[in-house]
This record gives structure tokens, C-alpha cells and sequence, in this order.
């Protein structure tokens, strides 16, 4: 069995390494370089193609950010997935470990009582059993003796038939713990690979924003059609029904909504959710988070329906198979509603086409009609 299987401890993640070293002649070739390539790559990395974009407005920059959101948001739900498959990977690899330590102890005390038996019957034999019955002053205490032989070799034959299917078992059980790990090693480096790709979008957008002037970016963000839920951003941070109340810890302001959504909703656990959410308003958006003081997407409706007793996947493209499919003209509080073709964006719906959702980085948890996206489907847990 190989270290990483025997070992407990969870696999490291590591960085990414920094290139770094050479003459300085060598460093000023590869800056001048690295400059080349930079300006090269802003003239082409806003547009996803080979062509400069076209910019020069603010409502251009702003569909190109709301573009570079949403392939984020792809990525992102790719690194929920990823990141999900790790962890259950790491869970079954700890586990394995834990049933292999187990069953080679077992092993290890059968291979001890086979080792004392048979060093037992060595000591004893070597003489014909006929001679040794001639030999003994008392021949009915040696036919007693040879009748627990004979048991003995039956018992003897058993632990050994045993032993063979412990070994066989704490085999199996070493080699499930090194595909496991294997497997865990794959899904690690998916996960990095979708950081690396998430962190870029949102880089790229933040560099276009910087363009803009404050008064800009204000109006912006007017013109997307939401709402925060309070007026100072922040929601208190108590979750939705978390404090014995259904309406508990919603943001000032917000209760009369929540409840009428809640009072709306088909059940008990959907109007939970719906109480959870309106309690998120305000908190920020944090990709791969689930809370409880920052979420994304779809760690919002997932903490959102686990407050109302349902267990929902982590990502948007696992989400919307949670339920049946509902029309959009049946629309309830408490549904999930799913935007873009990739089915990348998810919010939860609180009633007159609306709903609260985690919208992207610098965008809190807010209120928002469905309008705003692309619809792609709506989903009512079960």
C-alpha cells in the first residue's frame, strides 16, 4: 500500500509556482516580452476574440463586463462541481483508510493465532501415530488426545480458509483507497484549473470597470434593474428561521415582503427558504461560497432550502434536475429560477416576477426580476 493510502492526512493543495531567476539582461528579454504580450492581450482578452473591442462607451463596457460575469459564473458552478467531487472523494479516501487500518489488524490477529497453532502441532508431531498409541502408558487418554487433534486440524483448516479471506478483503479495501486517491488527485486539479479560469474573467472585468469614472459605474449599476434589500447594503447576518421565527433575522424593511412571499409559497419548506433568502439580502457574492456571511449563486439556494429541511447539489446544472419542472406561468416563492442556455445562474423566486438572487463579484445578495436574464427553466424542490 502506497504512502498516500496509509496515510490520514488530507492531500495539499499547491500553489502555483512563480517563475523567477536568470541574468538581468535574460529578465529585461522577458519583461519586454511580457509587456508585448499584455498590450496584445488587452486588445483581444475583453472580447474573446481576435479583433479589439470596441469600447468606448459605458454601455459597451458594461455588456462586456455582464459577458465576462457570466462566463465567470460558468466557470464558477464548474469549480462548485469540481470542488464538491473532491470532497466526497476525500471523505471516501478517509474513510477507506480508516476500514483498511481496521481489517489489517484483524488480519494481523489471525495471522498471530495461525502462527501459534501451527508452531503448536510442530512441537507435537513427527512420531506415527500408531507408534505413539503402543507407547502410552495410557492408551484411552492418547485416543482422547488424538480425537482434539483432529478437531484441532478442522479448526486449523478454518482460520486458514479465514485468514485467506481477510487478506483478500484488506486487498480490496487498499486498492478502492488508491483509486480513490487517484481520483481526488484529478478532481484537484480540475479545481484549480476552473480557479485559475474564474479569477481571470473577473479580473478582466475589474480592469474594464477601473475605466470607468465613479459617477459611471453608479449609474451602471442603477441600470441593471435590481435592488439591494436594505438600504445600507448589509443584511443582519442571523439566517431566515434560524432564531425560532420564520421571519427571523430578515433586514429591516424587508419583513412585510417575506412574509407575504412566505404566505404565498406552496409549503412550509419553500416558505423557509423564502425567509432565508429575504435574511441574505445585502450579504456579499463570493464565488464558491456557501455561507453564512457570503455566498454565490447557488450556495444561496442551497443554504436557502437546507433552512427548509431539503438537500439540495451544490451546482446550478445539478439544482434544476432537484424537482419537478415548472412553467414559468406557475411560478411560485420559493421555485428555482435558472438563467442562460449554460444554465449557469440560478435565484430564488419570492412572487411578481421577481426574485433574490447572488448576482456576481461587488453585486450583494439583492432582489431582482427574472427579466433581468435569459430564462432557461424553473425547478420546485421536492
Amino acid at each position: 500500500m502506497t504512502a498516500t493510502v496509509a496515510s490520514h492526512r488530507k492531500p495539499r493543495q499547491h500553489p502555483l509556482a512563480s517563475l523567477t531567476g536568470g541574468s538581468r539582461t535574460a529578465r529585461t528579454a522577458r519583461t519586454a516580452a511580457t509587456l508585448a504580450l499584455a498590450g496584445a492581450a488587452t486588445a483581444t482578452a475583453f472580447d474573446g476574440t481576435g479583433q479589439a473591442a470596441d469600447l468606448s462607451t459605458p454601455a459597451q463596457v458594461k455588456g462586456r463586463v455582464d459577458a465576462l460575469y457570466q462566463e465567470a459564473e460558468v466557470a464558477t458552478q464548474k469549480y462548485d462541481g469540481a470542488q464538491e467531487a473532491a470532497e466526497t472523494a476525500r471523505e471516501e479516501l478517509s474513510r477507506l483508510q480508516d476500514e483498511a487500518a481496521r481489517r489489517t489488524q484483524k488480519l494481523n490477529a489471525a495471522r498471530a493465532g495461525l502462527g501459534a497453532l501451527a508452531a503448536s502441532q510442530y512441537r507435537s508431531g513427527g512420531v506415527d501415530p500408531t507408534v505413539r498409541l503402543l507407547l502410552s502408558a495410557d492408551p484411552q487418554h492418547y485416543l482422547d488426545g488424538a480425537a482434539v487433534l483432529e478437531r484441532t486440524g478442522a479448526h486449523q483448516a478454518s482460520a486458514v480458509a479465514g485468514y485467506a479471506r481477510r487478506l483478500g478483503s484488506v486487498r480490496q479495501v487498499r486498492q478502492r483507497a488508491e483509486e480513490t486517491a487517484e481520483r481526488l488527485t484529478r478532481n484537484e486539479s480540475t479545481l484549480k484549473k476552473h480557479r485559475v479560469t474564474v479569477v481571470r474573467k473577473l479580473d478582466a472585468a475589474e480592469q474594464l470597470l477601473a475605466r470607468l469614472t465613479a459617477e459611471q459605474r453608479g449609474r451602471m449599476a442603477g441600470r441593471d434593474g435590481s435592488r439591494a434589500g436594505t438600504a445600507g447594503g448589509r443584511a443582519d447576518r442571523g439566517g431566515g428561521g434560524r432564531d425560532g421565527g420564520l421571519l427571523g433575522g430578515i433586514p429591516t424593511g424587508s419583513a412585510a415582503a417575506a412574509a407575504a412571499s412566505a404566505q404565498q409559497a406552496p409549503n412550509a419548506r419553500a416558505a423557509r427558504a423564502v425567509a432565508f433568502a429575504y435574511a441574505a439580502l445585502g450579504k456579499p457574492y463570493v464565488w464558491g461560497a456557501t455561507g453564512p456571511s457570503a455566498y454565490d449563486c447557488s450556495g444561496l439556494t442551497q443554504a436557502a432550502w437546507r433552512s427548509g429541511g431539503v438537500s439540495l447539489p451544490r451546482t446550478t446544472y445539478t439544482q434544476i434536475n432537484a424537482g419537478p419542472r415548472i412553467d414559468r406561468s406557475q411560478l411560485a416563492p420559493g421555485d428555482l429560477v435558472f438563467f442562460y442556455t449554460a444554465v449557469s445562474h440560478v435565484g430564488l423566486y419570492i412572487g411578481d416576477g421577481k426574485m433574490i438572487h447572488a448576482p456576481h463579484p461587488g453585486a450583494p445578495v439583492r432582489i431582482a426580476p427574472i427579466d433581468q436574464m435569459p430564462f432557461a427553466g424553473a425547478t420546485r424542490p421536492a
